[in-house]
C-alpha cells in the first residue's frame, strides 16, 4: 500500500511532463470530501490516503505518496441534478434565489454562472420546480462549493494564492442579514417566497422539467 499524506492543489508547481506521467485515481465527491480513505490508482496500486482533517480533494489535485509517487485525481461522474432558469421567462437571478433556499437547508451546491448542481433529492427537485426552475438529471463530475473557512478547501478545481487587502483596498458591502437556519431540510417554500411567474405560450412549466 502506498501511504499518501500530501496534496498539491491542481498540481501546483509541478512541470506538465510530471503531471502527464502520473497515474490517476477516479473518485466521486462522497470520497473526495473525506481526508482519510483507501483507493486504487490506474496502475492497480492501493492508496492509503491520510490528509489533514478538513481537507477537500478536488478533480485535478495531485496526491503525493511517501515514496514520492504522484497520483492525479479525476472527479468521477456521478448522479446529480442540474438546475437552470426557465428558458422562456427565467433569468440568472432565479439561480441566486435557488442557491439561497438550498443553502438555507445546508445543501451542498456546485455554483456555475449558468447553472447549479446538487446531489439527487426528489423533495428539493419538487421545490425548485415550484420556483419555476428547470431541473434535470445528469451523470457528471460534482465539485460543490467549499466552506469559506474550510481547512484546506480550495474552490472549484483551482487554488487561490494568499490575498492581502489593506483596509481601503476595496469597498465593503453592507453585511447580509442573518440566514434563518431554523427551517427543516426539505421543507416546501412558502408561496410568499416566490413571486408569481407568468406563463406564456411554450413555457411548459409543470410538464417536463
Amino acid at each position: 500500500m502506498l501511504i499518501v499524506n500530501k496534496l498539491l492543489p491542481q498540481g501546483q508547481g509541478l512541470a506538465p511532463v510530471l503531471l502527464k506521467r502520473a497515474s490517476q485515481v477516479e473518485l466521486d465527491w462522497d470520497v473526495r470530501q473525506k481526508s482519510r480513505f483507501d483507493a486504487t490508482d490506474s496502475q492497480g496500486r492501493t492508496l492509503g490516503v491520510f490528509l489533514p482533517r478538513g481537507t477537500l480533494v478536488r478533480g485535478g489535485d495531485v496526491l503525493v505518496a511517501e515514496d514520492g509517487s504522484m497520483v492525479r485525481v479525476v472527479a468521477a461522474p456521478q448522479p446529480v441534478l442540474v438546475i437552470t432558469p426557465c428558458a422562456e421567462h427565467g433569468s440568472p437571478f432565479d439561480l441566486v434565489r435557488a442557491a439561497y433556499h438550498l443553502g438555507n437547508r445546508h445543501v451542498q451546491i456546485e455554483l456555475q454562472p449558468d447553472h447549479l448542481k446538487i446531489e439527487p433529492d426528489h423533495v428539493l427537485a419538487d421545490m425548485l420546480r415550484a420556483m419555476h426552475l428547470t431541473v434535470r438529471e445528469a451523470a457528471v463530475a460534482f465539485e460543490p462549493e467549499g466552506g469559506a473557512y474550510a481547512s484546506g478547501g480550495h474552490g472549484h478545481g483551482h487554488a487561490h494564492g494568499h490575498h492581502e487587502h489593506g483596509h481601503h483596498d476595496h469597498d465593503h458591502a453592507p453585511a447580509a442579514a442573518p440566514v434563518n437556519r431554523g427551517k427543516p431540510i426539505g421543507i416546501a417554500v412558502k408561496a410568499a417566497e416566490a413571486p408569481p411567474h407568468v406563463h406564456g405560450p411554450g413555457c411548459g412549466h409543470g410538464h417536463d422539467h
